[in-house]
């Protein structure tokens, strides 16, 4: 194995594991960095990436966005108040350098709009019991 497909390989796995935590836990969003271990195990190893896209973390968080259907409103919403909170954090680290929390909000304006209007709304899918055949 080369040096390069090594790093993406320990990188995916780095992602993957803060992915998973970040789906137990609401403060760390999970969607960046499952997207960047589908990315990095793409890049290192299809047999990994095989094996990741067909895990449920995969399934549901990234796989409708990744096939550009969009994203169920639940999880736009997890994105957006985790990015919120966090920022809120540095907001208020930054009481006393007001360019600081101008420039903070500014940033944490992009993921909002992007996820209200660059990202599509599907519908949760219905669980298997309720779904009509």
């Amino acid at each position: 194995m080369s040096v390069k497909k090594a790093v993406y390989v320990f990188l995916g796995c780095a992602a993957l594991g803060l992915g998973a935590v970040g789906a137990a836990l609401p403060l760390l969003p999970s969607f960046p960095f499952l997207l960047l271990a589908a990315f990095c195990f793409g890049r290192s190893s299809e047999r990994l990436h095989t094996w990741f896209i067909g895990t449920k973390l995969y399934k549901n968080n990234l796989e409708s966005y990744v096939q550009g259907r969009g994203m169920t409103r639940k999880a736009k919403i997890r994105i957006m108040v985790a990015v919120t909170l966090i920022m809120c954090v540095g907001f208020f680290m930054m009481h006393k350098v007001h360019i600081g929390q101008i420039a903070l909000a500014c940033v944490w304006m992009f993921p909002v709009i992007y996820f209200v209007f660059g990202v599509k709304t599907v519908p949760a899918e219905a669980p298997v019991e309720n779904r009509k055949f």
